[in-house]
This record gives C-alpha cells, structure tokens and sequence, in this order.
C-alpha cells in the first residue's frame, strides 16, 4: 500500500459528529466548528456513551478490544474510520460493527496516586484486519435510541519499509485527560483550573479521554489529535508521501521500527516521554534516520510506565522528572531569571538527559506563548522556493508552547528566532533549528506546537487558541518549508 493508493479510494464525512450531547457541567464554552450542522463544545464528557480502546497500537492480526460505557443502558453502533485526506473528506469508512449491547459500567474510585482506573467489561473485540494499513483510526460510537456520539482512537502499525514514521503523541494525551474530573497530572484533586506539577499522581489508559480546560477538542474522546496532529497528518497524505504511523508506545518498546524509515515525525505536543523514548531516538539518529520534531514543548517531562492494578504492562504512568541541560553547581548552568521562581512548581530531581542534544532546542522559560515564525537565515535550505527575505514573518505560527536555548551541537543552525508574547509570563524567545547528524541525516525542530495548523485545516479541525490569540492559517510558505525538509530527509 502507498499513501497515494490508499487516498485514492473512495472517502466519506460521515466520521464527522451529528449528534453530541454533553454531561451537565462538563463544557465550558461554545464554539462554531468546520461543518454549519455542528457546534462544538469545549472539553465536555459524554457520559451517554463513551469508550476506550485495549490498546494504543495494534498491528494487522492483532485482536482490539473496545470498552464502552452507555448511560442508560442502549444499543449502539462502532464505526471505524481511517484518518487521511481521501480528496479532502478526511477519512475512509472501514466497518461497522453492531448493534452492541451497552449499559452503564461502574464508575471507579480513585487509587493510589488519585489514579482512576475504569475495570470495565469489553463491548466488542476484533482482529484487525490484514488489509487495514496503517494509519489513525477512529472509532464512532452511536447510540442507537437517541443518536448520541462519541469516539475512540487507536493507531494501526506495520513493520514495511517507508520513508516516514509519524508518531502520535499519545502519552501526551493521557497526561492531560481529567476523566471523569480532575484527574489528570495537572489536578490537584480540588478543580480543573490549577496547574499541578507533584510527582504523587498518576493516570492510566484504561478510561476515556476527556480535553483538558485548556485545549478545545472537537470530537469527545479523541484525546489531542485533532487539536494538533490531525492537520499535519491529512497534508502529509494529500501530498502522497510514503508514511506509516506508531503511537508514543511503539518509540518506548522499540515496535515503531525506525531502522525501516529515512525519518522520523514527532508532530504537536509530545511532551510526556520515557528514557527509552529518548535512547531509542537517539539510536536512531545516530544510524542515519532523520528526525522531524514539528512539535511544542516536546521532551519536557520524563514519566515512567507501568501495569495497571490488572497486570496489564504498560497502562500506567506517573511524572518523573523534567529534562533538561545540567543543572548541577559545577556545571555553570546560569537559569533565565524567572526559572527559580518557576522551579517552585518542579519538585524533581533534574536527572533527566537534556531534551536539546536530540531536539536542537529545549523547553525554556516561559515556554508557553503565542508568536510570528521569522526567517532567520534566509539563504538556507529549508527557506528555498518561499521567497522569504530575513525577518520576514508568519503569523501565529509560534504557539501555544515552544522550544528555545539552542543545544552546543556542532553545524547547529538557528533558522527561525523570534519573540512571543504570554499574558501575566511577558515575553519569550523561541528557537527553531536544524543539525547536521552523522550520517548525512538531518534534524529539525520548528519549536511549535502550531505548525500543522500553517499546513492545512481539515474537516472537523478546531482551530485551537491561547488566551484569545488564535494558531496561524495555513500558508504556502509554511508548507514549502515543510516539503524541503521532508524532501531532503528522504532524499
């Protein structure tokens, strides 16, 4: 299967909600989404029926168990979708499965660590199958009394040589998820609204995703994709490059393969990440696999990962640490004049590798912020075809967190530098980079979460926002950069 083949087949928009019902104060706003028949709602649960999958990842032949919990109980539908372009409707329609039998699965009580664990009955298991490449699915669940949506996400991998293997930042993803209230690493237990950065809770995938207060995600259940990833991934397939897909699990085990790939896509917000995320990374650097961190505040916290209560491995995680350069008294390490007040938030050990000799830059204060993309060294590669002149701008490209501090890495190269502008934090420098690796490979970090917003703006896309100020259009120039990357990468 090629990108192109697969986007050939016949697409569909029935993916795309029709009827979303939220639990009683679980929204907090109201928002006019791509399609004239929608209205999305802000980081509401849906307690009439909602879901998770077994897994993150699976492989063709590999069975996928899909929990759901309807509220009352209801028969229901599962549809699953391919995520692509498929001539601009966004997905491809794989199956459908029912009707099911649903009812209302218990509601846990927190653990240890505050962690909420859902111990629910599967509602349907399946073999994935052989034909199903790889690719973000999505699963539509339908109720079929009242019509009521929401969804589920997985990611299908394979194991054929490609050009690029982009990641989902799902890690991310639960690490933000308060199912079913305040209950991801940012709650305290008390609300939803104040930051929390202890070592002392944990998350587990076994429970749906719900938004946090910070990010609009238009399709309840769905966790960051389509906040970040999903623009990236429908211009990624318009285009036709050749591409598979692996999940944050598969970059930790070792299962995303990437010594089949010429390069490597961190896309969004991968902030959440374990040692072996990191050594594997820069295994693969070192081997000549190009890496594309088109991404925010990526390679921020450590965390590690465990079983679940039900010896499941790998459904259970805590943060750790943050990374970061040395900090230590003999290494001279002179913090930004704000970063002692902010290390009050951070009781880690600041053990953790330095996330900038594998990205080119690094999280750094205040990290988060809205700002214009600027040309830099217009005579550079990644600047040819755009036309852009130095100090010539893209705007809005730089948000809602971003990466700063160049790494001391020989051949690095600072193409774009520029402020940003955070309400109650000031101002901010972000840096974007590119290094030479060992192997004719290259590395590249566009220090924004934003960047597939500057690609495309797909159906069912929510155009995110940061303390009022909205993530850039898209912008030929923004995907000319992108094309010689990706170009020179695969080259």
């Amino acid at each position: 299967m090629t990108t192109t083949s697969e986007n050939a087949k016949a697409g569909s928009t029935a993916w795309l909600p029709q009827r979303l019902r939220f639990t009683p104060g679980s929204a907090r706003g109201e928002y006019v989404g791509a399609s004239d028949r929608v209205t999305w709602l802000d980081s509401g649960r849906s307690s009439a029926i909602e879901g998770w999958c077994s897994e993150p990842s699976v492989r063709a032949g590999e069975r996928l168990a899909v929990h759901v919990s309807t509220a009352p109980a209801a028969e229901f539908t599962l549809d699953v979708f391919r995520m692509g372009y498929y001539g601009g409707l966004g997905a491809r329609h794989l199956a459908t499965f029912g009707p099911l039998r649903g009812f209302e699965q218990p509601g846990p009580l927190p653990g240890e660590g505050r962690l909420i664990e859902c111990a629910w009955e599967p509602s349907h298991a399946f073999t994935v199958p052989d034909d199903w490449p790889s690719g973000v699915y999505l699963g539509k669940l339908t109720r079929l009394d009242s019509g009521i949506e929401s969804y589920v996400i997985f990611v299908v991998r394979d194991e054929r040589v490609a050009d690029l293997v982009a990641q989902t930042s799902d890690f991310t993803w639960q690490a933000y998820n308060r199912w079913p209230h305040a209950h991801s690493l940012y709650s305290n237990g008390a609300d939803d609204l104040t930051a929390y950065y202890g070592t002392d809770v944990a998350v587990s995938f076994d429970r749906p995703y719900l938004s946090t207060t910070y990010f609009t995600s238009p399709l309840p259940g769905t966790g960051e994709f389509f906040v970040f990833e999903y623009p990236f991934v429908f211009w990624l397939e318009r285009l036709g490059y050749d591409v598979t897909y692996c999940s944050n699990l598969d970059t930790h085990r070792g299962t995303a393969a990437f010594s089949r790939a010429r390069a490597f896509l961190s896309i969004g917000h991968d902030e959440y990440v374990t040692l072996p995320m990191y050594d594997n990374l820069m295994t693969a650097r070192d081997a000549g696999v190009s890496l594309g961190f088109f991404t925010g505040n990526s390679y921020c916290f450590q965390i590690d990962l465990r079983a679940g209560t039900g010896g499941r491995p790998d459904r259970v995680f805590s943060r750790l640490d943050a990374f970061g350069p040395d900090r230590s008294p003999e290494s001279g390490y002179v913090p930004h004049p704000d970063e002692a007040a902010y290390g009050d938030f951070y009781p880690f050990p600041l053990t953790a590798p330095d996330e900038g000799l594998l990205m080119g830059a690094r999280n750094h204060w205040p990290m988060e912020g809205v700002g214009d993309w600027v040309c830099s060294l217009p005579d550079h590669w990644i600047f040819e075809g755009t036309g852009m002149r130095e100090g010539e701008s893209i705007p809005n490209l730089v948000g809602h967190e971003w990466h700063g501090n160049p790494a001391a890495i020989p051949g690095l190269e600072a193409v774009s530098r520029g402020r940003t502008w955070e309400p109650g934090l000031g101002d901010g420098e972000y840096t974007a980079t590119v290094y030479p690796g060992p192997a004719g490979n290259v590395v590249f970090n566009a220090a924004t979460c934003w960047w597939g917003s500057g690609l495309s703006h797909p159906p069912g896309f929510q155009r995110p926002t940061w303390h009022g100020m909205p993530c850039g259009l898209p912008d030929d120039r923004v995907q000319r950069i992108t094309q010689n990357i990706l170009d020179r990468m695969i080259a």
